[in-house]
C-alpha cells in the first residue's frame, strides 16, 4: 500500500482525514528532533511488511532488489531532486550482524546507492547491543537508544547533507538517534529514507 499525503511533515505519520498544507503529529509537536523528515514511498502492511520480515528475519536474500525498488520509489519521490553526499545504513551492532548474516538496511542503502548514484558509507556504529526496537513501546524505544550509537572512526560528517536509510521507520526513535550523533559530528542536515512507514 502507497503511502499517501496527508502525513505529518516531519515523521510521514499517515492522518486520516483531510489536512490543509503541512502540519506536525502530537508525536513529533514539542519534540526536539536532529532528523529533519522522514520519508517512504509506502506503508508497513500486507505484501511489503511480509516481505520486509522475509529478508530480515529468515534470510530470504534473493529479495534485496524488491525492496531496493520500493526505497527507490521513495527516493524519486521525494529526495531526487536534492544533493545528498553519501547515504547512511542504519547500524546494527556486530552481534546482530553476526546472527542475521548481513544487515539489511545496509544491504538495501547499497542497492539504492548504486542505482542512483549516491556513495554509501559507514558513517554510524553500534556499540551497545540493546532489545530490538519492534518489541518495545515508544517511550521504551527512546531509553533503549542511549549510548547504544556513535560515529564510525574515520568518518567526517562535517558540512555534509546525509541520508539514513533503514528498512521500516515507525516512532523514528533511531533515525533520530542517528540523526543526533551526526548533527552533533557537523553534519550539515540529516533525513531518513525507509522502505516503509510503519
Amino acid at each position: 500500500m502507497q503511502l499517501k499525503e496527508p502525513f505529518c511533515s516531519r515523521c510521514a505519520e499517515p492522518y486520516a482525514r483531510h489536512a490543509p498544507g503541512e502540519f506536525l503529529c502530537s508525536n513529533c509537536e514539542g519534540r526536539r528532533w536532529a532528523l529533519a523528515r522522514v520519508r517512504a514511498a509506502y506503508r508497513a502492511v500486507g505484501t511489503v511488511r511480509e516481505v520486509v520480515l522475509r529478508f530480515k528475519y529468515q534470510r530470504e536474500y534473493f529479495l534485496r532488489p524488491w525492496l531496493g525498488r520500493w526505497m527507490r520509489d521513495g527516493f524519486r519521490r521525494y529526495y531526487a531532486e536534492e544533493r545528498w553526499d553519501a547515504l547512511i545504513p542504519v547500524p546494527i551492532h556486530p552481534e546482530r550482524r553476526k546472527e542475521r548474516g548481513f544487515n539489511q538496511s545496509s544491504e538495501i542503502a547499497s542497492w539504492l546507492g548504486a542505482k542512483v548514484g549516491v556513495k554509501v558509507e559507514e558513517g554510524l556504529v553500534r556499540v551497545k547491543a540493546t532489545p530490538p526496537q519492534a518489541r518495545l513501546r515508544r517511550a521504551e524505544r527512546l531509553r533503549n537508544l542511549r549510548g547504544a550509537l556513535a560515529l564510525a572512526p574515520g568518518f567526517d560528517p562535517r558540512g555534509r547533507r546525509l541520508l539514513l536509510c533503514d528498512d521500516v521507520f515507525t516512532t523514528g526513535a533511531t533515525a533520530d538517534a542517528c540523526a543526533r550523533v551526526l548533527k552533533q559530528a557537523g553534519a550539515e542536515e540529516v533525513a531518513a529514507l525507509a522502505v516503509a512507514r510503519g
